[in-house]
């Protein structure tokens, strides 16, 4: 697993949604898939029981905005995410088409694929469409600003929804940033206040919670 810093964007950083700085996604290796998944995903609250892995599974998915994932094996449905690293897979994802942009900006695609089991609080189209299309270009272009911003939405632990709530705060690759306060259970749950729209999204080598807010650093330190 490499080592994850903060340090610089010259060093290995990691990031939080949902996707190297040469846009080949689809040179990132697969692994060994796991055994296939049903399909379908309940929209309701997650089961009850929790991991001590964080792995999900499709019928552990929940939240709103889970029913605008593609369905079978389409990309970025469930069943094709699910065997990918979590920068490919987010690369199909069609909630994640802001975030992938700026992962790609950042040069994070295989630093991303490349961690072993982290959690990623990935922002929707519409939380980076909230920051302005010249806000958003600002960042894109200065990658030693936007890399801190990406890594407070990964956790260097894989947790699934059930973890989370337990564990009521977690820390981000981003640990300058302050910590990520959980509120909240299942449909209600919240990161540092953002809602989630679709949780438990099992990749190959991350548990993905799509949120409608970019988090920003310091927001919660003490």
């Amino acid at each position: 697993m490499k080592t994850l810093r903060l340090a610089g964007i010259g060093a290995a950083a990691a990031l939080a949604l949902t996707a190297c700085g040469t846009g080949n996604d689809n040179n990132a290796s697969s692994g060994s898939s796991p055994s296939a998944m049903p399909s379908s995903a309940p929209m309701s609250a997650p089961m009850s029981s929790s991991s001590s892995s964080g792995v999900t599974t499709n019928d552990q998915v929940f939240g709103p905005a889970c029913s605008q994932l593609p369905q079978g094996s389409a990309p970025g449905s469930l069943d094709s995410m699910g065997p990918q690293p979590v920068a490919s897979a987010a690369s199909t994802n069609p909630l994640l088409t802001k975030l992938v942009a700026a992962v790609k900006a950042t040069n994070l695609v295989d630093t991303l694929n490349s961690q072993q089991a982290i959690t990623v609080f990935a922002p929707a189209d519409p939380a980076f469409n909230a920051l302005g299309d010249a806000k958003f270009k600002e960042l894109a272009g200065n990658p030693s600003q936007l890399a801190p911003i990406l890594q407070y939405h990964v956790v260097g632990k894989r947790y699934d929804a059930k973890g989370l709530e337990q564990a009521g705060t977690v820390t981000s690759l981003n640990t300058a940033g302050g910590p990520l306060k959980i509120e909240g259970s299942g449909e209600n749950m919240t990161v540092n206040g953002a809602k989630i729209l679709c949780g438990n999204i099992p990749t190959k080598n991350a548990t993905v919670f799509v949120i409608d807010k970019v988090l920003t650093p310091g927001t919660n330190k003490n």
